[in-house]
């Protein structure tokens, strides 16, 4: 039984999610809360497997409620449902610590896959989409300190995590960040299926991210992957 809480000012958005989460028989709703420090304070006590997280609320909202929850360490694992087009936040709310996110418009199938992947550990996030939101918020994402300012930047060697790879895993989180799936790193680099996965978890362990997300922003970041 999956255990959810609802996060959202919207009294009449809450409603929809509420009904959609009592008509399935592995989910459980355990509560709601109508801002970011409300939500906090529920999670403490609650302790869901996964909370729906709005990024637009007053007070504390969604992305500085997501860094808290993940900075205190909770199992809680956070779902951001958003605007993709419009919420300029997105990038933000993964650089916190949430495991995926979905339009607010996503079809209640898809809600409700979304939800059991993230309680199973996995990221919602498809990873085509995760490239192009990433690709529309790379200015946010550290440059190179070039004296000439023209000559494109290298990765980082150094950058924490990338360091302890083997040159394979490198490979992995290279591709991972470029948006393939298991399936297409497998077809395309000659791997069983069951070798890639056992690769991605070796890369999510050695460099710390929570997850697929995490990861493809770690290859953002250590600049393995440039925005196209």
């Amino acid at each position: 039984m999956t255990t959810v809480l609802i996060a959202d000012d919207q009294p009449l958005q809450r409603m929809g999610f509420r009904m959609l989460l009592e008509s399935q028989d592995d989910m459980t709703l355990v509560g709601e809360a109508g801002g970011g420090a409300e939500a906090v304070r529920l999670i403490d006590q609650l302790h869901p497997d996964v909370v729906l997280m709005d990024v637009r609320m007053p007070g504390l909202d969604g992305i500085e409620a997501t860094r808290r929850v993940v900075a205190a360490g909770s199992r809680t694992r956070v779902l951001i449902l958003t605007t993709f087009d419009l919420d300029e936040y997105a990038y933000a709310a993964l650089r916190a610590g949430a495991s995926g996110f979905l339009v607010k418009d996503a079809l209640p199938e898809e809600l409700l896959s979304g939800i059991r992947a993230v309680a199973s550990g996995d990221a919602v996030v498809a990873p085509s989409l995760t490239r192009r939101l990433l690709d529309a918020y790379a200015h946010r994402l550290p440059t190179s300190n070039n004296a000439a300012g023209d000559e494109p930047a290298q990765p980082e060697e150094n950058h924490p995590g990338i360091s302890l790879l083997t040159d394979r895993e490198r490979e992995i989180l290279t591709v991972i960040g470029q948006g393939w799936t298991n399936t297409e790193i497998a077809a395309r680099l000659h791997l069983a299926e069951s070798t890639v996965k056992t690769h991605v978890g070796r890369v999510l362990a050695k460099t710390g991210s929570r997850d697929r997300v995490q990861a493809v922003i770690l290859a953002y970041e250590a600049r393995l992957v440039r925005p196209s």
